[in-house]
C-alpha cells in the first residue's frame, strides 16, 4: 500500500473519529466531516444537542492539521495526525475538544506566565471472546498487583504494545499488571499539555488495536467488570515557569508542608470545584460503579500528602519532579476536556484566593476528614456540573452544553441496563 493520511479528532465521548485521505493530503491541510457528529450517541443515535445542528441541515465542519504533527503510525504504509476543528465560517469550532484544551494553556500561559505540563496514567482491562461470543476477562492466572511477565499476560500482547510505543517514540514511563486480574497501567513521560494528550489519545488508540490483533478487546472503560475493582485516568501536573523551571518547585523535599502559593491555590481550586469535575472527568453511567468511597477513586472532596484515598495528591517527590496529581477522571472522559478542566478548576483556585481546608488524616477506608464526595449517579452529576457557572465558563460553555445534553440522554438510554449490557454499551468505543 502507498502511503496515505489517517487524520483524526476526538468527540464528545472520547472516540476517535477520521478519515483515510491519500498521500497528497501529507503536509499542511483540511478535510471535512459533518458537525452533527456531535449529537450522536454510543448507540448511534442521532440528537439535536446543543451546538450540533441537526435541525440546520446537518452542515459541515472542518478538521485542521499542520505538518509538524504528522507522525509515523502503527499502521503499514499510514502516517497519523490530530487536529482541530472549525466552524463552516472559519472560526475555532466551540465543541471541539482539543481546542478546549488550548484554551485552558493559553489561559495560564497568558495569565501566569505559566506552561502546564502533563502526565496522564491510564488503566484498562484485557477481554476475550469466549465459546459463545461473549466478552469474559483475559485469562492471566498468574497475575498480580505489579505483575510482569508471562503469568500476568501469556500472549505477550502488551510486550507488542511496548515494542510499537518505542518504535513510534511514544515515551513510556511505566508499563504493569494493575491490581485486578487482567487489569494493567500504561504511563507516559511528562510534557507539555497539548502534546502529552495528543500521545495518551493516540497511544490508546493503538493499545487497542494492537490487543484486538491478539484477539484481545482492551478496554478502558472505568468499571467493565462488575466484581473487580476500577479504571482510572489520573492527571499528574506541573508547571514550567518562562525560565524553564518548575513553578511547583519549592526546594528539594515534596509534600504536602512543603507546597508553594501556587500549588495551595491549585488544590484549593480543584477541591472548591470537586463535585462539578465529576461530571467531565465521570461522565458515564459506568462511571459511578468505580466512583465509590473507598475503593481510591476520587470520591471524596479531599486532598493530602502520598495518600491514595484523596482525590487531589501532593506529590513527596521535590525539585523538578514536584506535581500534582488529579485521580478522579477515568478514561470513558475525554482525555482534552478532562485535563482542561482540571487545568480550569486549579487556575479559579489560584486566582480567585479559595480557602484551603485542611488535608486528609483519615484512612480512607473506614474513616476520612472529608463530609461531601461526588454524586451518587451520573444524573446528579450533570446537575452539579450545571450549577458551576465559574467552571463550565471557564471549559465552554457551549462544550458543556452539548456534553450536558448527551449524558442526560444516557441516563435515560442506560437506566434499566445492567451487568454485562450496561458494559457493552460502551465497551466496543471505550
Amino acid at each position: 500500500m502507498s502511503d496515505r493520511l489517517r487524520a483524526l479528532f476526538c468527540d464528545h465521548l472520547s472516540i476517535l473519529r477520521g478519515k483515510y485521505l491519500p498521500a497528497s493530503k501529507i503536509g499542511d491541510g483540511a478535510t471535512r466531516f459533518c458537525r452533527s457528529t456531535f449529537g450522536v450517541h454510543y448507540d448511534k443515535d442521532l440528537l439535536d444537542a446543543p451546538g450540533a445542528m441537526m435541525m440546520q441541515g446537518l452542515p459541515d465542519m472542518e478538521l485542521r492539521w499542520i505538518s509538524d504533527e504528522i507522525r509515523d503510525s502503527w499502521e503499514a504504509g499510514t502516517k497519523i495526525v490530530l487536529g482541530d476543528l472549525y466552524d463552516r465560517e472559519g472560526a475555532p469550532l466551540p465543541l471541539c475538544p482539543r481546542g478546549a484544551l488550548k484554551r485552558a494553556v493559553r489561559a495560564w500561559q497568558e495569565g501566569h506566565g505559566l506552561t502546564p505540563m502533563i502526565g496522564i496514567e491510564l488503566e484498562c482491562y484485557a477481554l476475550v471472546g469466549n465459546e459463545a461470543g461473549r466478552l469474559v476477562p483475559y485469562d492471566a492466572p498468574g497475575g498480580v498487583v505489579y505483575g510482569t511477565g508471562p503469568f500476568s499476560d501469556p500472549l505477550r500482547f502488551t510486550d507488542a504494545i511496548w515494542e510499537r510505543a518505542e518504535a513510534l517514540g511514544f515515551r513510556l514511563d511505566m508499563m504493569t499488571a494493575e491490581y485486578d486480574t487482567p487489569q494493567f497501567e500504561f504511563t507516559l513521560t511528562f510534557d507539555e499539555a497539548v502534546k502529552a494528550v495528543d500521545d495518551i489519545v493516540l497511544f490508546r488508540q493503538m493499545a487497542r488495536e494492537i490487543a484486538l490483533e491478539y484477539g484481545v478487546v482492551l478496554t478502558f472503560m472505568p468499571k467493565p467488570i462488575a466484581e473487580a475493582g476500577g479504571s482510572g485516568m489520573h492527571v499528574n501536573f506541573s508547571f514550567r515557569d518562562e525560565s524553564g523551571n518548575n513553578a511547583l518547585d519549592n526546594g528539594p523535599v515534596g509534600g504536602p508542608a512543603h507546597m508553594n502559593a501556587l500549588a495551595r491555590g491549585c488544590v484549593a481550586g480543584l477541591v472548591h470545584h470537586h463535585r462539578a469535575l465529576a461530571g467531565l472527568l465521570a461522565p458515564t453511567a459506568n462511571s459511578y460503579q468505580r466512583m465509590q468511597p473507598g475503593i481510591l477513586s476520587g470520591y471524596w472532596q479531599n486532598w493530602g500528602g502520598d495518600h491514595r484515598c484523596v482525590t487531589t495528591r501532593v506529590s513527596g517527590e521535590g525539585g523538578a519532579k514536584a506535581r500534582l496529581e488529579h485521580r478522579m477522571a477515568d478514561a470513558s472522559a475525554n482525555p482534552y476536556t478532562a485535563v482542561a478542566a482540571v487545568l480550569h478548576a486549579a487556575r479559579l483556585g489560584v486566582e480567585q484566593d479559595y480557602d484551603l481546608p485542611p488535608m486528609e488524616t483519615g484512612d480512607g477506608f473506614e474513616k476520612t476528614d472529608a463530609k461531601q464526595g461526588v454524586a451518587v449517579d451520573l444524573r446528579h452529576a450533570m446537575d452539579d456540573l450545571e450549577a458551576d457557572s465559574a467552571l463550565t465558563g471557564a471549559v465552554g460553555q457551549m462544550l458543556v452544553d452539548n456534553h450536558i445534553f448527551m449524558k442526560r440522554k444516557e441516563v435515560r438510554k442506560t437506566r434499566d441496563l445492567e451487568g454485562d449490557a450496561l458494559r457493552d454499551f460502551y465497551v466496543y468505543y471505550l
